[in-house]
């Protein structure tokens, strides 16, 4: 069960691994994308497709109980699928239902878990592969390998290390697991933090905060769903990429400003150089090159 990039690397070892054999692969349904509203495929179903192996997609999961159960699965191993399993299916099959989490649990249970450790700072995160319960990544620990974090990663970048740092793993544990070689560790319920889904709102960049705060949020935050800063006309001025300056000046807070051919953002404490940047249908441009057209925006205060 899995939909999104991130469960690809995972379904494909499955695929070539000679110790299991997958019998269906169940993903969302299609959705309609893009301006045109094409209707594509999840990413999951495209190599399930391709790989000759069955598809389902049910709009809501709990009606898939009879399919599955006429499986027979000895196991079920979710990736990013996006929807509860309801405990009527985590009891299906032999050794039960297993996840890969992109966060060293307990910490980052939740939705958000690739973006948090990035706005947060942390020197460290990983991969927890555990077994499911009816809880929100709750279930207890079958392994987990975590990576350090060296400052400059955006969610692109740790996305793709995660994803195949499970895949490299993956199917190691779940042989493990299955001859009876892991025992399950039950969570620490007393060090568990939750992350939420992230929403567009939440890529508005605020000035009042630190610099070194919006810098962390714009890599936690880039592709998806963006950071952008909010013009007095209300404009949404999408900052792609930044680093952080340690410059003091007498700028007001939110001010855009140029100095030797940098452009910046003054915040509460110090200020982001701005290095890649979108105005409102128009492309994105290198700030070297913004400021060749786009002198209007300096010293205009941000909200």
């Amino acid at each position: 069960m899995g939909t999104p990039d991130f469960a690809v690397p995972g379904l494909k070892s499955l695929l070539a691994s000679p110790d299991f054999k997958l019998v269906a692969v169940y993903t969302q349904p299609d959705k309609s994308v893009g301006r045109k509203h094409i209707l594509t495929a999840p990413p999951v179903k495209k190599v399930a497709i391709e790989a000759a192996v069955p598809v389902f997609q049910p709009e809501k999961i709990k009606t898939a109980i009879e399919s599955i159960e006429s499986l027979q699965p000895n196991l079920i191993v979710v990736i990013a699928y996006g929807k509860i399993i309801p405990q009527a299916i985590l009891d299906l099959p032999t050794y039960g239902c297993v996840n890969v989490h992109a966060s060293l649990l307990p910490k980052y249970r939740g939705a958000s878990c690739l973006q948090a450790p990035i706005k947060n700072g942390d020197s460290e995160t990983g991969i927890t592969i555990m077994k499911m319960d009816a809880g929100l990544d709750t279930g207890p620990i079958l392994k987990q390998f975590s990576i350090s974090l060296n400052g400059d990663e955006n969610l692109e970048v740790l996305h793709d290390r995660l994803a195949q740092l499970g895949t490299d793993n993956l199917s190691t544990v779940l042989l493990d697991y299955c001859e009876g070689k892991i025992s399950p560790q039950t969570q620490d319920d007393t060090k568990a933090t939750y992350v939420g889904l992230i929403i567009k709102e939440d890529g508005k960049l605020d000035p009042k905060k630190n610099a070194k705060k919006l810098e962390r949020q714009i890599r936690a935050y880039n592709p998806w769903p963006g950071t952008y800063l909010i013009l007095p006309n209300k404009e949404k001025l999408k900052i792609i990429s930044a680093e952080l300056s340690k410059t003091e000046n007498q700028r007001k807070v939110g001010e855009i400003y140029q100095e030797n051919d940098q452009l910046y953002l003054r915040c509460r404490q110090n200020s982001l150089n701005i290095l890649k940047l979108q105005r409102e249908n128009r492309n994105a441009l290198l700030a070297s090159d913004f400021l060749k057209g786009n002198k209007d925006l300096l010293g205009i205060i941000a909200e």
